[in-house]
C-alpha cells in the first residue's frame, strides 16, 4: 500500500506538472501575439478594400471564413457516414476495417505541403480551376477527413451498448437506431472533431499557397484566388517592411480563432 501510494503522488505531481506547462505555453503565447499585434491594430486595418498602406485584414477574414464553411461541408458527412459504417455496419474482424483505420492514421499525418503539392496538381493543373478557393477547400477537406473520421469514430464506439439494445428492444430498426440514438448521444463528440478541424483550417497556411493564392484582396466567387489571414501574416512577414502589420493579423487571427472555439462550444453545450 506504501508503494501504490507513492506511485499514486508521483503521478499525481507528473499530471500536474503537465498541466502547469501546458497552460504556461499556450499562456505565453497568447500574451506574447496579443502584446506584439493589438498596439499595431488600426481602424484602417477594416477596411473592406485591401491597400499596400493599410493591410486590411477584412477580405482575408471573409476569405478565411469562406474556405472554412467549404472545407468542413465537404469532409464532415464523409467522415460521418465513415465512422458510421465501421462502427455500425462493418464486422469487429474485418480486415478492411483495420486497413481503412491505418490509412487514416497515415493521412492524419502527412504534412501540409505534401497536401498542398496534390492539391496544385490535382485541383489547379489537371482540374483547371487555377488558383482559386474552391481548389484550398477541396485541399483542407482531404486534410482534415481524417481527423473528423477518427474523432467521430471515438464518439460512436463511446455510446453504451445498452443504449442500441434498448432501441431494439423497443422495435427501432438498426437505421432509426444509429439516426435517433448513436448519432445524438455522440454528437458532442463529433463536434469536438470539427472544431479541431476548424482550428486546423485556420492555421493552414503551407497547403493554401499552392491551392489558393496568395492575392490581397477578397475573392469574389468560389473561382476567384484569395488568400487567407494565415497566407497573409505569412506573406507580410516575409516581405520584411510589414512586420507589424504581421503581428497585428496574427492577434486578429488568434482572436478569431477564440471566438470560434466559444461559439462552437456553446453550440455543443446546446
Amino acid at each position: 500500500m506504501k508503494n501504490r501510494k507513492k506511485e499514486a503522488k508521483i503521478l499525481h505531481v507528473l499530471s500536474v506538472m503537465a498541466t502547469a506547462f501546458t497552460v504556461v505555453s499556450f499562456a505565453s503565447l497568447c500574451v506574447f501575439v496579443l502584446v506584439k499585434g493589438i498596439p499595431h491594430i488600426t481602424a484602417d486595418m477594416f477596411s473592406l478594400k485591401y491597400t499596400s498602406e493599410n493591410a486590411s485584414v477584412v477580405p482575408a477574414a471573409i476569405n478565411t471564413l469562406t474556405i472554412s464553411v467549404c472545407a468542413l461541408a465537404l469532409a464532415l458527412l464523409p467522415g460521418i457516414f465513415s465512422a458510421v459504417y465501421l462502427c455500425e455496419y462493418a464486422g469487429r474482424k474485418n480486415k478492411f476495417v483495420s486497413v481503412i483505420r491505418t490509412m487514416t492514421e497515415t493521412l492524419a499525418g502527412i504534412p501540409s505541403i505534401v497536401y498542398g503539392l496534390f492539391g496544385y496538381l490535382a485541383f489547379v493543373i489537371f482540374a483547371g480551376w487555377g488558383y482559386s478557393i474552391i481548389a484550398g477547400a477541396l485541399t483542407l477537406s482531404l486534410m482534415i477527413l481524417p481527423v473528423i473520421m477518427r474523432t467521430a469514430e471515438e464518439a460512436i464506439n463511446s455510446v453504451p451498448d445498452s443504449f442500441r439494445e434498448s432501441s431494439y428492444a423497443l422495435g427501432a430498426g438498426r437505421l432509426r437506431t444509429i439516426a435517433r440514438v448513436v448519432i445524438p448521444s455522440a454528437l458532442p463528440g463529433i463536434v469536438s472533431g470539427a472544431v479541431l478541424s476548424v482550428g486546423r483550417i485556420l492555421g493552414e497556411t503551407a497547403a493554401l499557397i499552392y491551392t489558393a493564392g496568395t492575392v490581397a484582396g477578397l475573392a469574389t466567387s468560389l473561382t476567384s484566388s484569395g488568400r487567407t489571414l494565415s497566407v497573409q501574416m505569412y506573406t507580410l512577414w516575409r516581405e520584411g517592411i510589414y512586420t507589424q502589420k504581421a503581428f497585428a493579423s496574427a492577434a486578429v487571427l488568434l482572436i478569431l480563432t477564440v471566438m470560434i472555439n466559444i461559439l462552437s462550444s456553446f453550440f455543443k453545450r446546446r
